[in-house]
């Protein structure tokens, strides 16, 4: 009779998959060669270790509990009803369960996960690209065993369970008849080795969790929310698998005097109504410097003035696009006697302005563009 692995585990037959695993954990913490050398500890830790293997695994729990029982092996008897079979069940037990699947034994090695990292940049960043320094935690490879898993000197063992095949056969009477079945080694979990004495700096998996730092080229031209991607750079796979990549999604702040709009920079300047009507030479900062503004007399609200090649470097191209600058009249809300009267006579000298011609009509982009700037 064999023993039932959820007993063995002590859960419930309906214990969530994360149960399980935590169930597994503490039987092994205390069963483990390194904590108890014993024989009999060994034999439990196997057999915990086999319990664990085949009820985190779906499709394997699955045909555990359509068997009813361990004694089964995983097969047997319709168990919860037929509604879990289909003609592919049925042939599977008379194939050994192999149909379709590749023979041999596991390998250990596996490729490791992808990650993604967010990495906060400037729109000076956009204009121009940049170099950024990220620190992330990932899996490296175990400095002690190179990816091994095994402890110094030395290496695993052929398995004696299933003889270096990974897997082994099992044959059952069922109400069908005599049902041969071939499931993975539960002494070598499929792999056919086992390591006798694991690494203790990565307990046995080939990869230790790190802090790592990376210089990443960030290109002009980049949108909020691109993502880069950086090959290798992820985790190391178990017993010192291939990498898994690393994608870094950009993000870009806000910038307190321009936005993006396309490949072009968007920008507004406050000039008093004096300066509109006179025009004036105003000083305009940019990511390229100081440039002077020339505004001619009588520039109007709204109006957009362009300076040329001094917006964002496309992406993949080298001719930037423009600094467009949009130009905001402050009117005065209070005036003094004598500017009342300034502005009475400047009135009276422009009667075709004295009560104040209106034009109505679409706002345009521009003025959305501007209120956008307000808001």
């Amino acid at each position: 009779m064999t023993d039932d692995y959820y007993e063995l585990l002590g859960v419930s037959r309906d214990a969530s998959t994360e149960e399980i695993k935590k169930a597994y954990r503490k039987k092994a913490r205390s069963l483990h060669p390194d904590v108890n050398p014993s024989a009999e500890a060994a034999e439990e830790y196997k057999k915990v270790s086999a319990a664990y293997e085949t009820l985190t695994n779906p499709e394997k729990r699955r045909m555990y509990d359509m068997g009813g029982g361990p004694d089964m092996g995983g097969m047997g008897g319709f168990g919860g009803g037929a509604a879990g079979f289909d003609f592919g069940d049925i042939f599977d037990m008379f194939t050994g369960g192999m149909r379709g699947r590749a023979q041999g034994p596991v390998p250990r090695q596996r490729r490791g996960g992808d990650q993604l990292q967010q990495l906060r940049i400037e729109l000076r960043d956009v204009v121009f690209g940049a170099e950024k320094q990220i620190s992330y935690t990932t899996a490296v490879l175990c400095g002690t065993c190179q990816g091994s898993c095994c402890a110094p000197g030395t290496s695993p063992t052929r398995c004696t369970q299933c003889q270096g095949t990974g897997h082994v056969q099992r044959v059952t009477q069922s109400l069908l008849g005599q049902m041969v079945t071939m499931s993975p080694c539960p002494v070598c979990e499929g792999h056919g080795d086992v390591i006798d004495s694991p690494c203790t700096t990565c307990s046995g998996h080939g990869r230790v969790i790190e802090e790592r730092t990376l210089t990443v080229k960030i290109p002009a031209g980049v949108e909020n929310g691109t993502r880069i991607q950086l090959r290798s750079q992820g985790e190391v796979g178990e017993a010192g698998g291939p990498s898994g990549d690393l994608f870094v999604e950009l993000s870009v702040a806000d910038d307190p005097h321009f936005v993006r709009d396309g490949d072009d920079l968007v920008t507004r300047v406050r000039i008093p109504m004096t300066s509109a009507a006179l025009g004036t030479t105003i000083p305009l900062t940019t990511f390229d410097g100081e440039r002077d503004l020339e505004l001619e007399p009588g520039v109007q609200p709204g109006e957009q003035l362009t300076l040329k090649g001094l917006g964002v470097t496309p992406l993949r191209r080298e001719k930037r696009g423009d600094l467009r600058v949009i130009v905001d009249v402050v009117v005065p809300t209070k005036l003094s006697e004598e500017q009342r009267q300034i502005l009475e006579r400047f009135a009276e000298a422009r009667p075709e302005e004295k009560h104040g011609q209106v034009r109505q009509g679409s706002q345009g982009v521009f003025g959305r563009l501007r209120d956008a700037f307000r808001g």
